[in-house]
């Protein structure tokens, strides 16, 4: 019995993901994928054009997961601040229960793809230090941080501890918790 055309797709970019957790981080082609599901290329070229198809597949995953919980956050929480600290712990909880997806998220798993990859990786990073600056700017609106802070800056040295500790996990094979010291950390970003 074989599967559906669309839990097909969904098994190539769930085994792609679990290739990418493998902390010697070497190049994925499509014939180690092929072999690693048991099928042939063409199988691979019935679901998806190519390979950068399919990172793309991990990238809309990335930003749908992300999004819809940010979202949320914003949706939900009225306290600008909380915003702030909710959004990062989303950010590197992410990270921390999908190894494969931070070395997408860090442009490691794209080297030697097509450059667009790296573009939609980029804007999904603006994308995310501009909702910090929102929520920043929010919190001075609410006086709980002073109106003097510049919001762009604050949401970008945000962002820049974010990365790092993505790049910190994904080089050191998975092993350097992304969470970890989080709560002491925030309370040092923004004074908790």
């Amino acid at each position: 019995m074989t599967a559906k055309t669309g839990e097909r797709k969904l098994q190539i970019l769930q085994t792609l993901a679990q290739m990418l957790e493998e902390p010697a981080g070497e190049k994925i082609t499509t014939a180690a994928l092929a072999k690693k599901l048991d099928v042939s290329e063409a199988a691979l070229y019935r679901h998806f054009t190519g390979k950068a198809q399919m990172f793309e597949g991990l990238i809309e995953f990335i930003e749908q997961t992300l999004f819809g919980l940010i979202n949320k956050i914003t949706a939900e929480e009225s306290s600008g601040l909380r915003q702030v600290e909710a959004t990062i712990a989303v950010m590197l909880g992410f990270a921390q229960k999908n190894p494969g997806m931070t070395r997408v998220l860090i442009g490691e798993a794209l080297v030697n793809e097509d450059e667009r990859l790296q573009l939609r990786i980029n804007q999904l990073h603006d994308r995310l230090e501009a909702t910090l600056k929102q929520s920043l700017r929010f919190a001075v609106t609410q006086a709980e941080i002073a109106a003097d802070n510049d919001a762009a800056a604050c949401a970008n040295a945000l962002m820049s501890f974010v990365t790092g500790r993505w790049h910190q996990f994904a080089k050191s094979g998975f092993k350097r918790d992304p969470m970890q010291y989080w709560p002491q950390q925030l309370h040092a970003f923004l004074g908790r």
